[in-house]
């Protein structure tokens, strides 16, 4: 019977069942990949674009990125301090889901766009202190009109982001000082220690 599957496989027909068999498999995995990475429907379609060039900054609407792990997304009340103020919000149809909202006090379940697994302990507060803006990560949102993720984030982008910032290079140390080579190479241990983000 084995004998029969073998001869059979190497055959003209079985190599091509076996090639369509592993076309669908690949496939299926790139799809599957493909889907992961897109941007999950929001409850308003939020214009981040228009927001930020007319000067409202991240943490406005983020707060929680100076504090916690989590940025925190904005309530309807947060939106509606501001919108309830624009007679634009009476004409506009994204604005009509956002006042129908706060008309029936209901919570906008705003759906995470970048989000790390449980097993990681990401939190804001070291990135921001070490001088890294929110465009770094996240793109430039300037020019996005509903907020997707610019790269794939994941373990070895955020590696070789802490190996970078970390070098031992003529931007990070233009001196050639052999204090400053210490303290990055013990900054890049604890930086890309299992422990720093993994406990």
């Amino acid at each position: 019977m084995i004998k029969k599957l073998f001869e059979w496989l190497l055959s003209p027909m079985g190599r091509v069942a076996v090639l369509i068999g592993a076309l669908s498999v690949f496939s299926l995995a790139a799809y599957g990949i493909y889907t992961t990475q897109q941007p999950p429907e929001q409850p308003i379609a939020f214009r981040h674009d228009i927001h930020v060039n007319l000067g409202v900054q991240c943490l406005y609407c983020h707060p929680g990125a100076l504090r916690g792990a989590s940025p925190g997304l904005p309530t309807q009340n947060k939106c509606w301090g501001c919108h309830q103020q624009i007679a634009k919000t009476n004409t506009s149809p994204r604005l009509a889901v956002l006042k129908d909202y706060v008309q029936n006090n209901k919570p906008v379940q705003w759906v995470p766009v970048a989000q790390v697994p449980d097993f990681v302990h990401f939190k804001h507060r070291p990135h921001i202190a070490a001088g890294l803006n929110c465009e770094t990560c996240h793109g430039d949102m300037s020019k996005v009109e509903i907020a997707e993720n610019p790269q794939v984030m994941n373990m070895g982008w955020c590696l070789n982001c802490h190996r970078d910032r970390t070098a031992d290079n003529v931007q990070n140390n233009p001196d050639n000082d052999p204090g400053v080579s210490a303290l990055l190479h013990e900054k890049r241990t604890k930086l890309t220690d299992c422990g720093t983000c993994h406990y």
